[in-house]
């Protein structure tokens, strides 16, 4: 019990300071807690043994030196130190005001420490004169450890709820959320004040869910992980496992509490799981081959549709039937001991090629691998047989060895040298047409490289037989192209040819040979020859052709205001002079074909259909030079076109018609160039490069000429010349 303050009507307020002295030590001993008494000055008067047992030490009643307090030392409740002089006792004794209910820390000179509750009431005579203080002070020390500890408690209990790695939430009797923690608010993306305040059905997805929730636990149900989905804020749902029980206050419904435990991802692993095994379940039984699950003693268990098929029973006819038993006679024994081996645990698979006898008394080919299932133990608990029909595999395997003769013949029937050697370049096969080339027989498994006698190359020089084209396709693993060679046979004759050397690979790319073919090249030769005399009239037309070039360089400089425009009209010129040149040297300038010239020039702008180009005229063969100088004036109208006329804008079209008429020398060309569906032509005020060019073409170099009509619909130009060139 704490002594606050004496009663104001106590004898000790109403007499006189000194009538203290009648109060005997037993009285002061007697109290229930310490008490001092100080006079005006601070100076210890009485106290009694609890104060002296709380202060640790006895003080000497009187001194001048110890005034206020007999405590050691003296602290405020957050350790900084605390003078006597401005103690609860001294601001009492200064003021004449009672100080009630002070806490103050106190240290013995054993160095502990006891935090004390302090009731100080002041002495005052009948003037209000301050006469001196008593203090009742009682160590409250194991109480501020209990208010500690239950502080850390409660600073424990809302660390759990508020940062639990769980959901938490609390729901009144009406279904509103009271409160709720951040693992609850994280789970569902709400911010408490988004969360906290509305209905728990707001965030249930199942309606009919939320409320058989609610209504159980309002009968005092204990829910224990109650499958549940919730909406979170971005839309999506997530599904939980809610364990909750109701706090009952004066037997009153209070709140509820609620851990919430997100199960989404296990759920979705769940869902994955059963997909998994639903697709598995269809795998088994829509798989294209045969799968079974047979017994240690070789029964079937379980047949999925294909074996059914395969051996023509079905699955309930072959259940319970042994794999021995439908095997073909001859086949039986060696599967039966691979299989009693694979029980036994000697071996954990096997694969065979055997016969199954079909129910309708057919007969099946059938690949089976065999695998083993386990339990933890090692224990064989069944086998997994896989079995595939091999029946049209094996017959196609014939037809491959049927189709392998047929090539063989017809090898030996083609007129080109052909032979094949292995990856180290033995020869394995040559046909009759390799002996006829090469002049003798080569000896197989013994002869290298190649089927000839002797090589060389092509200036003469001799060529090792390991370094031949063939010899480099096998060391390097691909095919030689291009190549040519000289060779020798045993009587003496020599053939130019061109080997055609290609490596053979295996199914995973491993070289296991090559396949030649030897082409005699004698007759190209003779022509190459026939073809270097015409070089002399080819150097001919290239002077001739230079001179062109240079013409159109002066005249596309005189036209060209700066360097950029020079260089970008003379080379569409110089490319269009370049492909007239592709088009005579592909028929070995002995002409060109009309058609093709003006095809060459418009390819950029046709689509493939007739609304941008449009070509009328048959078929005519052009001589080199008139075909040359018919390609500059075509590129120029095109040129014009695409930057002005019809093939500038997408609705554009180019129509070009071309006739000849006329007999023999007298033959005229007759080429119309039709432009419409471009924008409005607008005459030029002077001649362009481009139009002297096209005259000039016409007139002196084609003899013939050209009519330019800038007509508001569209440039049209007719040009005519003889096709007969003097």
């Amino acid at each position: 019990m704490t002594v606050a303050a004496l009663p104001s009507s106590s004898p000790l307020l109403r007499s006189s300071f000194q009538e203290l002295a009648t109060v005997t030590q037993a009285i002061l001993d007697a109290m229930p807690t310490a008490v001092y008494v100080c006079s005006a000055d601070g100076v210890i008067l009485r106290y009694n043994h609890r104060a002296a047992e709380l202060w640790g030490r006895t003080p000497r009643l009187g001194e001048t030196d110890e005034r206020y307090c007999g405590s050691f030392r003296l602290y405020h409740l957050d350790g900084r130190p605390l003078a006597h002089a401005d103690t609860p006792m001294a601001q009492v004794l200064r003021t004449g005001q009672p100080a009630h209910g002070l806490e103050v820390l106190i240290e013995r000179p054993d160095g502990s420490r006891r935090t004390v509750l302090v009731h100080i009431e002041p002495l005052l005579d009948d003037q209000g004169g301050v006469l001196g203080a008593i203090n009742g002070f009682q160590d409250i020390s194991d109480r501020k450890a209990l208010e500690l500890e239950l502080r850390r408690s409660r600073q424990d209990l809302e660390d759990f709820f508020e940062n639990g790695a769980v959901g938490l939430h609390l729901v009144a009797a009406d279904g509103t959320i009271l409160r709720a923690n951040r693992a609850e608010l994280d789970l569902l993306g709400y911010t408490a004040d988004e969360y906290i305040g509305r209905p728990i059905a707001d965030f249930h997805a199942d309606a009919p869910v939320i409320r058989d929730i609610l209504r159980r636990l309002a009968r005092g149900e204990t829910l224990d992980r109650y499958p549940a989905r919730l909406k979170a804020k971005d839309g999506s749902i997530r599904h939980v496992l809610i364990t909750s029980n109701v706090h009952f206050r004066n037997g009153e419904f209070h709140n509820t509490r609620c851990f919430t435990v997100d199960v989404t991802d296990q759920h979705r692993a769940d869902e994955a799981l059963r997909e998994s095994q639903q697709r598995l379940a269809v795998t088994y039984e829509k798989a294209p081959i045969g799968i079974a699950e047979v017994d240690p003693a070789g029964r079937f268990v379980r047949i999925n549709a294909a074996l059914s098929a395969i051996i023509g029973y079905a699955p309930e006819e072959l259940v319970g039937r042994s794999f021995i038993d439908l095997t073909h006679p001859e086949d039986r024994d060696d599967d039966a001991e691979q299989y009693a081996r694979q029980v036994r645990g000697e071996i954990a698979h096997y694969s065979t090629q055997k016969r199954f006898l079909r129910r309708d008394g057919g007969i099946v080919f059938v690949n089976v691998l065999s695998s083993s299932v386990r339990d933890p133990q090692g224990q064989f608990r069944y086998g997994v047989r896989v079995v595939q029909d091999i029946t049209e595999q094996l017959q196609a395997e014939e037809r491959l060895r049927e189709s392998e003769r047929h090539v063989r013949e017809l090898l030996e029937a083609l007129p080109a040298a052909i032979y094949t050697t292995d990856a180290a370049g033995r020869i394995t096969y040559y046909n009759q047409a390799a002996v006829d080339f090469s002049g003798r027989k080569p000896i197989l498994g013994s002869d290298e490289w190649c089927v000839t006698w002797r090589l060389f190359t092509p200036d003469g020089t001799p060529l090792p037989h390991d370094q031949c084209p063939m010899a480099v396709a096998l060391r390097e693993g691909r095919a030689v192209r291009g190549a040519e060679a000289i060779a020798e046979r045993p009587d003496g004759t020599r053939v130019p040819f061109i080997p055609f050397p290609t490596p053979l690979r295996d199914a995973s790319g491993r070289i296991i040979g090559a396949i030649n073919m030897l082409v005699d090249i004698t007759e190209r030769k003779q022509a190459e020859e026939h073809q270097r005399v015409l070089i002399d009239e080819l150097n001919h037309r290239v002077k001739n052709t230079l001179a062109t070039v240079q013409s159109i360089a002066i005249q596309t400089i005189r036209t060209s205001p700066d360097l950029a425009t020079f260089s970008e009209n003379f080379e569409a010129r110089l490319l269009s002079l370049s492909k007239a040149h592709e088009l005579l040297t592909r028929r070995a300038w002995t002409g060109v074909n009309l058609r093709d010239i003006i095809c060459q020039e418009l390819e950029p702008y046709d689509d493939g259909s007739t609304t941008r180009v449009r070509l009328e005229g048959p078929d005519l063969t052009l001589e080199p030079r008139v075909g040359l100088a018919l390609s500059l004036v075509l590129h120029e109208l095109t040129t014009n076109a695409a930057k002005y006329g019809a093939l500038s804008t997408e609705q554009g079209l180019v129509t070009v018609r071309w006739s000849a008429s006329g007999s023999g020398a007298s033959d005229i060309l007759r080429i119309d160039w039709i432009e419409s569906g471009g924008p409005a032509v607008i005459p030029p005020a002077r001649r362009s490069f481009g139009t002297r060019l096209i005259e000039r073409s016409m007139t002196k170099d084609l003899q013939g000429m050209a009519t330019l009509d800038f007509d508001l619909a569209g440039l049209r130009c007719i040009l005519e010349l003889p096709l007969n060139q003097l």
